[in-house]
């Protein structure tokens, strides 16, 4: 059988505390959505995996593979900038971690029912919503940053009622861990320190073994931390996390929740909820809708993950033992993100290698985009065909006031004459892609499989699993959003 998978439970050996072990609830008449190839590669499946008798049934939580032991593990978290107290998964379950040649991949269920955590919710997911997170997992695995990917998502008539009545989905959920800043939080603030320990101790042997050694990650000495493994691990986490952040902005997605519950101890993004990629560039943008204040605007997005950092270090502090220490690790997040954000967007503007003297460049590209809230892919990718061609027309008319364009654009083509243009162009078409999710994309993917058509769903995936590459014949979903795109609202309700 095609299921038939090496189980390991390594996170649930860690004890009662963590998890409360028990089976999904089931959904009545379940069907395919869709189901990505690329994960179910790296999972070890054949292509024809999802025809197995049991495939469907496991993937709506309707039937536990053998030698799978379902989870549920509990968290805490600061939400929207306040302590929530004890949250935990209220709605996924994890089925155990699959052992690949590589590593170790944990198969999480979400949407698979109610839990000792739900609070009060009924423990699903919307088909709405999961389409968003199964498409939008694979589409920034497709652009190279780190996230949890979806191996599929399934269906069910099984009425659920949001704002208004919808559909239930379970988006099965693939990540070498889904451990969370709050699952840090939980123990420090309840006063667990033995409990803390053992969770860090874990995070550490199994995804950060140089800090065993009181290295950061990547670092050959740290004589900053006095050889403290658990420093060691906080500025670890800082650097990807800060790297992480830099891809976000580069490509302009806005994630639109950034609780402390929802930030990925291994630096990947997780959580995929009232998300949005920029259409015109709004440096205040705010796509989550019940982000009433603007905490989670796309601008604040850097300043708030060295918050919820903090936060994280408060939470090992009790084992890192200094508070010195503790900031010393914490600013390594000032230092990396900046240099990758330079870098970034360096290589979106084509060039190989970024000086203190082309921030300048850097900054004055944003503040022209912000102007006039040109189009943000559709400009990146213009000028990286401008750049081989030679010919500025299709960039400069997506202004209307040409003269600061084309002040700019001598600017521009001045720093570009000391590079070569050809590799410029290479460099900027392998960074600035042609296709993103857009908010509009995913609703006609949505309005379509709500008619259980799921074409256009493994149509767009396909898209997004290689968002670099032309497509001729699909220049329609990566060009200007329709009108009533600007009136899709995208909330925490899902």
């Amino acid at each position: 059988m095609p299921l038939n998978f090496e189980w390991h439970n390594g996170f649930a050996q860690l004890g009662n505390a963590f998890v409360t072990p028990l089976h999904p609830t089931p959904l009545p008449a379940p069907y395919w959505v869709g189901h990505s190839r690329a994960v179910a590669q790296q999972l070890g499946l054949p292509d024809d995996w999802h025809t197995a008798a049991d495939a469907l049934a496991m993937a709506v939580g309707n039937h536990v593979p053998q030698g799978a032991a379902p989870l549920a593990s509990v968290y805490s978290g600061h939400q929207f900038g306040v302590w929530a107290g004890q949250l935990g998964d209220g709605r996924a379950l994890m089925l155990g971690e699959v052992m690949t040649p590589e590593t170790g991949l944990e198969l999480q269920l979400k949407g698979a029912g109610r839990t000792p955590y739900s609070r009060g919710g009924d423990g699903r997911a919307v088909l709405r919503s999961s389409i968003r997170e199964f498409l939008c997992s694979e589409a920034m695995h497709g652009l190279g940053i780190p996230t949890t990917r979806a191996l599929c998502i399934s269906g069910s008539d099984a009425p659920i009622l949001r704002e208004e009545l919808e559909t239930a989905a379970v988006v099965t959920r693939v990540a070498p861990s889904f451990i969370r800043f709050g699952h840090f939080e939980h123990f420090a603030n309840n006063g667990l320190h033995v409990e803390l320990k053992k969770l860090a101790d874990y995070v550490i042997e199994r995804y950060y073994p140089s800090c065993a050694q009181g290295l950061p990650e990547g670092h050959e000495a740290a004589a900053h931390l006095q050889g403290n493994p658990y420093a060691a691990l906080l500025q670890s986490v800082s650097e990807r996390t800060a790297r992480l952040l830099a891809q976000w902005q580069a490509v302009g997605f806005c994630h639109g929740v950034m609780n402390t519950d929802n930030m990925s101890i291994l630096g990947l993004t997780i959580d995929y909820g009232p998300f949005q990629f920029l259409d015109g560039f709004d440096p205040d943008h705010i796509c989550n809708h019940s982000d009433h204040q603007g905490r989670y605007a796309y601008n604040r997005q850097p300043n708030i993950a060295y918050w919820n950092l903090f936060c994280l270090g408060q939470a090992l502090l009790p084992l890192i033992g200094e508070q010195e220490l503790a900031l010393a690790a914490l600013e390594s997040y000032k230092a990396v993100f900046p240099q990758a954000l330079m870098s970034r967007f360096g290589a979106k503007l084509g060039l190989s290698e970024v000086t203190d003297n082309d921030r300048t460049l850097i900054d004055d590209t944003l503040k022209l985009l912000a102007r006039e809230k040109v189009d943000f892919p559709i400009f990146w990718r213009r000028l990286s065909h401008l750049v081989l061609t030679r010919e500025p027309d299709a960039v400069r008319d997506l202004f209307i006031e040409r003269e600061a364009f084309e002040h700019w654009l001598l600017s521009y083509s001045e720093r570009l004459s000391q590079e070569d243009r050809g590799l410029a162009a290479d460099l900027m078409l392998k960074t600035n892609p042609k296709f993103v999710l857009r908010n509009h994309v995913g609703e006609l993917v949505i309005r379509a499989a709500k008619q259980k058509d799921f074409a256009p769903l493994q149509e767009v995936l396909a898209l997004l699993e290689n968002p670099y590459q032309e497509h001729a014949g699909f220049e329609y979903l990566a060009s200007f959003p329709p009108a009533w795109a600007s009136t899709i609202e995208i909330s925490c309700s899902s």
